[in-house]
């Protein structure tokens, strides 16, 4: 509901004061002249981007997942794989979540974890989340650097404004999510009073489940979760210029992890971030600071995991980012920019009481100290060169320093080896610096009013992470805890390890009709290959030789596929309403240079979604088609899986203050083990820790509800 207050006496707040803030900032700002359309162009295909098909999908996924990496799922050649209810880690056409340059509201966020159980998407719940964007492979030097993969950026809404200074708007709304499967539950409030240049909102959003059952009916251990968000938002406009602050705190009290040795028993984390866009005569200037600070732990909580080893890591991002966008004509727009960013992590693990031969009698440090500090500067010309030509071409320049200080073990007469490997850790150089050069090429051809090919080419590059680069430990328990891959194997790090360097070239043709309302056609074939890739060497076993110690290695690797997606409109204007048609495809490889065969590699799948909206009414049907797993990475002992087919059913009906959305997902309660899944820990070790650990199952039947009210 919309409420206008007549404002009687009480006078529209001057924007100047909203921005007096920014002003040691950004110093004395000139007068801008009238506005100019100086947006950002980039080009509209896979090669460089692919947004959000409608705010019904967006409803759609909320529904039915609590874990924002869900909405995510129907971008074609993305997909993520498990960990906590709202854990998930995405991937990018083979490449995982460290490799992918992921924003939350402009921020790029570090996992302060040695399994990336706090990963950047846990700090935003899918009920705040008002938009998303993914750039796969070639990615304009402009949205990203550090990163091989692609840029996912997610952002919650923007402030709103009443229509005049006479009158403020008050509004909200409330929405809540109930799922059977899991008993998970989802809430969230939204409150907004605004006049016509200054906005405030506050959002708080609580989401929490239990384990969730399989398509057997037998329940998939330390899957429970719970979290808890708040927000508030102050926005201040002028008439050429905008200012917005978020102040955020989330608090997550307990998190299970099937694949893990261990779960979260504490995240709590608090963050600053400010944005100030300003339009002048010569373009736009968008600048943007941000700050966050946590504090995480990991532990045992619950009967289906049980022991007592404390794991404590306390990091903070810092970061801004400066992008000025200059048209030089009308055929020719330049992007020049800056930006920072910094993570410091201290990751150590107190002693056990009592226990002076393994987990005492001091704090283990695992990261002391740890900086990893990352500063450049980028140029990219986006041109128009006719009807039918444009082009995007940009460079970029990123130097990255890593260091830490000295570590220390337990100290007990069962950790000797982590003892020697602490003081061969101290006496060996503990800093590195990487200078990164980043090219972007792409062109666009528009034969007809109904064809268009896009192709383009791409260097990234990539440093290792603080854990990559710095983990050292030597024992099986220090070597255990560190991985997010989910495959119970041994991690230790490498400080010699250098920089990925990716080289791609992909090409994207475009068929559809001339308004492009009836039917479309998207075909994106690509090969990228990586000089230094990250992956892993195999330095001994343990558990009987099932599972593997593994250090962090630079190889060189390659990554190809093909994407499709196809749209066609069935019916129109009808008795039945307006239906459509929509089919996605994804087949990747990726490999070492000798053969072998890659980590998390999604097997080819398919996707096929039948929709029907009349009226107030919108309908739809996916059915997901995944094909068996055969190809797994032998040194991380990966399990093969088979293929599966899963049916989702949805409906809503929406009114002019309320929403109403249904869906059943895995219709027929098909049991299938996720590929990229991992194995299930917690499952074998609640059963007596006898025989194999299978792959962690997917979630069974659930029927899911949810109601949005607006008031």
């Amino acid at each position: 509901m919309k409420i206008s207050v007549q404002a009687g006496t009480r006078q529209a707040i001057p924007f100047k004061w909203a921005v007096v803030v920014l002003a040691p900032l950004f110093g004395n700002v000139a007068q801008a002249e009238p506005e100019h359309d100086h947006a950002q162009h980039l080009p509209e295909v896979e090669v460089t981007a692919h947004a959000h098909d409608s705010d019904s999908d967006l409803h759609k996924r909320m529904v039915n997942s609590a874990d924002s990496t869900s909405l995510l799922q129907d971008y074609t050649g993305l997909y993520s794989y498990q960990a906590g209810g709202i854990s998930a880690l995405p991937n990018i056409r083979g490449m995982n979540d460290n490799r992918i340059r992921i924003l939350v509201d402009g921020a790029e966020l570090t996992a302060a974890c040695a399994n990336n159980m706090n990963a950047p998407l846990t700090y935003i719940s899918p009920a705040a989340v008002a938009n998303i964007s993914v750039l796969a492979g070639i990615t304009p030097v402009s949205m990203g650097g550090d990163s091989i993969a692609g840029t996912i950026a997610v952002d919650s809404a923007q402030p709103v404004y009443a229509d005049n200074a006479d009158a403020w708007l008050y509004q909200g709304s409330f929405s809540t999510v109930y799922r059977s499967n899991s008993n998970g539950l989802s809430t969230a409030l939204s409150a907004t009073a605004a006049s016509d240049n200054l906005s405030l909102n506050f959002t708080s959003t609580m989401d929490r489940g239990q384990s969730y059952r399989d398509g057997n009916g037998d329940k998939v251990r330390a899957t429970q979760f719970e979290r808890h968000i708040q927000t508030l938002t102050i926005g201040a406009k002028g008439e050429n210029e905008d200012f917005v602050l978020r102040l955020s705190h989330q608090e997550v009290p307990h998190q299970g992890f099937p694949n893990q040795y261990m779960d979260l028993v504490g995240n709590k984390a608090d963050s600053i971030n400010a944005s100030y866009n300003r339009r002048f005569a010569w373009g736009d200037l968008d600048t943007r600071i941000y700050w966050q600070e946590v504090s995480h732990e990991m532990g045992f909580f619950s009967s289906e995991k049980t022991g007592s080893m404390p794991m404590k890591t306390h990091g903070k991002d810092m970061g801004y980012s400066v992008k000025a966008t200059i048209p030089l004509s009308d055929a020719h727009t330049l992007r020049i920019g800056n930006d920072l960013h910094r993570n410091r992590l201290d990751d150590f693990w107190p002693a056990v009481p009592g226990d002076t031969m393994m987990m005492g009698p001091n704090t283990y440090v695992n990261i002391n100290d740890g900086r990893r500090t990352r500063l450049g500067v980028f140029a990219e010309m986006e041109s128009k060169w006719n009807s039918r030509w444009s082009s995007l071409f940009g460079a970029r320049v990123d130097h990255v320093r890593t260091s830490t200080g000295e570590v220390q073990a337990y100290g007990g007469m069962m950790g000797m080896a982590d003892i020697a490997a602490a003081s061969a850790f101290n006496a060996g150089s503990r800093s590195a610096s990487d200078n990164h050069l980043d090219l972007t090429a792409t062109g666009k051809y528009e034969f007809s009013e109904t064809t268009s090919v896009e192709f383009g080419y791409a260097r990234k590059t990539r440093s290792p992470n603080l854990y990559e680069r710095y983990s050292w430990g030597a024992g099986q328990m220090a070597r255990m805890m560190i991985g997010w891959f989910g495959d119970l194997n041994g991690y230790v790090g490498n400080p010699d390890l250098k920089p990925e360097k990716a080289n791609t070239i992909s090409g994207t043709v475009d068929w559809h009709d001339v308004d492009k309302k009836s039917w479309q056609l998207r075909v994106t074939p690509y090969y990228t290959y990586v000089q230094d890739y990250i992956g892993v060497e195999r330095i001994g076993t343990f558990s009987s030789g099932t599972r593997a110690y593994l250090r962090f290695d630079n190889q060189d690797a390659q990554f190809y596929g093909i994407t499709a997606d196809a749209a066609k409109q069935l019916w129109h204007d009808t008795a039945w309403g307006e239906g459509r048609v929509r089919a996605s495809f994804a087949w990747t490889r990726g490999e070492r240079t000798n053969g072998d065969s890659l980590y998390q590699i999604m097997p080819l799948n398919a996707r096929i979604s039948l929709e029907q909206k009349k009226g107030a009414w919108s309908n739809g049907m996916d059915v997901q088609f995944v094909d068996s797993k055969t190809r797994v990475d032998d040194a991380r002992f990966e399990r093969e899986t088979g293929g599966y087919t899963l049916v989702d059913l949805r409906s809503s009906y929406q009114w002019q203050k309320a929403r109403l959305d249904f869906t059943v997902t895995n219709l027929f309660d098909r049991y299938y083990a996720l590929p990229t899944g991992g194995l299930n820990y917690a499952n074998w070790r609640a059963e007596g820790s006898v025989g194999q650990m299978g792959q962690v199952a997917g979630m069974g039947r659930s029927v899911n509800v949810g109601l949005t009210l607006d008031f």
